[in-house]
């Protein structure tokens, strides 16, 4: 009789134990597919969100974040990153010399989140306020030794999979010594002029070259393009009602930087907080959407010592024309967003982003 109990027993956890593993199996395989949206300020470390925050009479949409966390930046050759190592960290999730985009330091390939989304279905798009073929864009499409070879960064992406992508560098695609023409062989693509024709692009893979080289900053006529655009592209990823991956890039807070000018880095910012309140107008209407804000370093080792917003320009002291080593803050929001607090190596944006792919 004991045998016969303990036979039941034996049986019915066994039934409970499978019931519980094709349930959660049922729930793996029927979980809607978490979209994702990571916004860099290029070279925006706490002091330029700071002063950005205060030219801004006070405010910025980061307010709004819940979960904070500070990322480690620096490279495998350097205590101090460049855009092309910490974009591929991001990226790719391995670290790299500075100089290497999606390779690691012994010029192995990486696949980035990007490309494996797409090979998972999803769709994707990228907007940056820099060329389309610079650094940190590059990490996530291309794979090249040297950050300065635009010509092939710009033929990996006419073979991509990218279905849309706004920014500069139009020069990189015509203007080769290869002397092809590499818009004209994009056969599946329509290049437009403006967002309007953007918008009304049916077209699977759409291209807005904002600019023929680097596009001007916003003190030197640029409009606004970033939270406009976005808006835009945002309408195009969701309207297909499939799982995309976006990158977004305010480029020029790190031109900012590098000039040590302190309304360049300001307003590249503030046009910057303007996108992050659109991406979070967006994830408020489509919940199963994770939203990563962060900097891929920190540029000038600004210091703020003024007591006087007004006097904000002239009270403030950068030390250096370069990067610097300065962890920088991470802002989630969304789907998976609790897995980026605490300090970590950039590395661990790759990582905890892929958490939330199917």
């Amino acid at each position: 009789m004991k045998l016969f109990f303990l036979s039941i027993y034996f049986l019915l956890s066994f039934n409970l134990c499978t019931s519980q593993s094709i349930k959660l199996e049922m729930s793996k395989k029927n979980k809607t597919p978490t979209s994702i949206i990571l916004m860099i300020a290029d070279g925006a470390g706490l002091s330029q969100i700071t002063a950005a925050i205060y030219k801004n009479e006070n405010k910025s949409h980061l307010e709004s974040f819940k979960v904070v966390g500070l990322q480690k930046t620096h490279a495998v050759n350097s205590l101090i990153t460049d855009s092309a190592a910490s974009g591929t960290a991001m990226a790719c999730g391995t670290k790299t010399v500075n100089g290497a985009i999606g390779v690691d330091i012994e010029n192995k390939p990486y696949e980035s989140i990007l490309k494996i989304c797409e090979k998972k279905g999803y769709n994707s798009g990228m907007i940056v306020t820099s060329s389309i073929v610079h650094a940190t864009p590059a990490s996530f499409y291309a794979n090249v030794f040297s950050r300065s070879e635009y010509q092939e960064i710009a033929f990996q992406l006419s073979k991509s999979e990218v279905d849309f992508f706004i920014g500069g560098g139009e020069k990189h695609f015509i203007k080769r010594n290869d002397k092809k023409n590499l818009i004209s062989e994009m056969k599946d693509w329509d290049f437009v002029n403006n967002l309007d024709e953007f918008d009304s692009s049916t077209t699977k893979k759409i291209g807005y070259f904002i600019s023929y080289d680097e596009p001007l900053s916003l003190n030197e006529g640029r409009k606004p393009l970033l939270d406009i655009g976005l808006n835009s592209m945002l309408k195009k990823l969701n309207s297909r009602e499939e799982p995309f991956f976006l990158l977004v890039e305010g480029s020029q807070v790190d031109w900012g930087g590098h000039d040590n000018d302190l309304e360049y880095v300001t307003s590249e910012y503030i046009e910057f907080d303007r996108a992050i309140g659109v991406a979070l107008k967006f994830i408020d209407e489509n919940p199963n959407t994770l939203l990563v804000v962060t900097a891929d370093h920190e540029t000038g080792g600004l210091g703020i010592t003024s007591n006087n917003i007004k006097k904000l320009n002239s009270k403030v002291r950068f030390s250096t024309k370069g990067h610097t080593a300065s962890m920088v803050p991470v802002f989630s929001k969304g789907v998976g967003s609790s897995e980026f607090s605490g300090i970590y190596d950039n590395t661990e944006i790759f990582k905890k982003m892929m958490l939330q792919i199917n």
